[in-house]
């Protein structure tokens, strides 16, 4: 499954990335896998067939779409269920009424949420940078993508597939289950099903299934034939433990007992970087955890989450100045956790991640 791309060669200048594209002949089944985290999202607005086209161009091995449901039961693609950050509602004055504060996991979020609309009408909707202060160029894509389906991403990744010579694999993370369980829109099914009609709930089938939540990914195991990874923060608890009174924590998952738990029901873990090598109270980086090795024991891969290459992200070890927006030494970043023995990154600019793995 895991493949080795040549890296591409990325010209950015104002808002524009033209890339060298990695050949079939490039990948072979050694390395990290390379997973474009909600697709190129360091090169345009995140969640869209735009972001994870190029993604997959500058050879990423998946691209990953985060899961919410419309109103009328559709899977579209979205961190987050509240929309106002990601897409232009607040300009549309007919969805102004729209606008309520809901509790989710716990949390007072005031908004637009996609449960609120029917997929006719998010698709008038059109998607902007999420972080315009860090990533600015992205802003000359603001108001040109839709929000796209689950099924499209689907298609996307087929008809890529075909035109690269190479298999661009699937990642769906299934948002806030708890939440969309307890408001009648379960998300598990619906994906189940599209999994199903499309001929990918199978073991070969190149899809990892993934949530921060427990309950919902034992669902999926007695369901799916796909690989599943746990979701790992590096504080709190899944809140589906937190809603059920469970005291245990993300920590707790990944105690030796922990991961034992972990692999009952799952495959993978997909663990922040801080989990791994955390970090001091400067943002320096302390000395790494036994976690991948542990989990490896076990027989889970590990997956680790999030790579970006601006210096707001990045460690303090490895930041190239004061600027947040500046790209810090990103690559040293890569080779540091390459060497922990993960299977996979989750990145916002895949090129260097491509490139990163290529050259460790």
């Amino acid at each position: 499954m895991y493949r080795r791309g040549l890296a591409a060669v990325v010209l950015v200048f104002a808002g524009a990335v033209v890339a060298s594209l990695p050949s079939a002949s490039a990948h072979d089944d050694k390395g990290p896998i390379v997973i474009g985290h909600r697709g190129a999202s360091a090169y345009r607005p995140e969640h869209t067939l735009a972001a994870y086209e190029l993604a997959a161009r500058m050879g990423a091995d998946f691209i990953e779409p985060d899961l919410v449901p419309t109103k009328d039961g559709k899977l579209v693609a979205r961190h987050e269920n509240e929309i106002g950050g990601t897409t232009n509602v607040a300009e549309k004055t007919q969805f102004a009424d729209r606008r309520k504060t809901k509790t989710i996991d716990g949390v007072a979020v005031t908004g637009w949420f996609t449960e609120d609309f029917t997929l006719a009408e998010l698709k008038t909707l059109r998607a902007k940078e999420r972080i315009p202060a860090i990533r600015p160029r992205n802003t000359l894509y603001d108001g040109r993508f839709e929000i796209p389906t689950l099924q499209e991403v689907i298609d996307l990744s087929k008809r890529l597939s075909r035109e690269l010579h190479r298999e661009i694999g699937i990642y769906p993370e299934t948002k806030h289950p708890t939440y969309f369980q307890s408001i009648g829109l379960a998300l598990e099914p619906k994906l189940v099903d599209v999994l199903n009609r499309n001929g990918l709930n199978r073991s070969s089938a190149k899809v990892y299934v993934q949530s921060f939540e427990v309950a919902n990914l034992k669902e999926l195991n007695r369901s799916l034939r796909v690989p599943i990874v746990q979701l790992i923060n590096a504080a709190g608890a899944p809140y589906d433990f937190i809603a059920a009174g469970d005291k245990r924590t993300y920590a707790d998952l990944v105690t030796p007992a922990g991961l034992r738990e972990v692999r009952s029901y799952a495959d993978g873990v997909g663990l922040t970087k801080d989990v791994i090598i955390p970090r001091d109270a400067n943002g320096f980086l302390k000395a790494p955890t036994t976690v991948v090795k542990d989990a490896h024991r076990v027989g889970l891969v590990v997956h680790s989450w999030t790579f970006r290459n601006e210096n707001s992200f990045l460690p303090a070890d490895f930041r190239s100045s004061t600027d947040p927006a500046a790209y810090g030494r990103a690559f040293e970043e890569y080779d540091l956790f390459f060497k922990q023995g993960i299977d996979g990154v989750f990145a916002d600019n895949p090129d260097t991640a491509v490139e990163a793995k290529v050259k460790r």
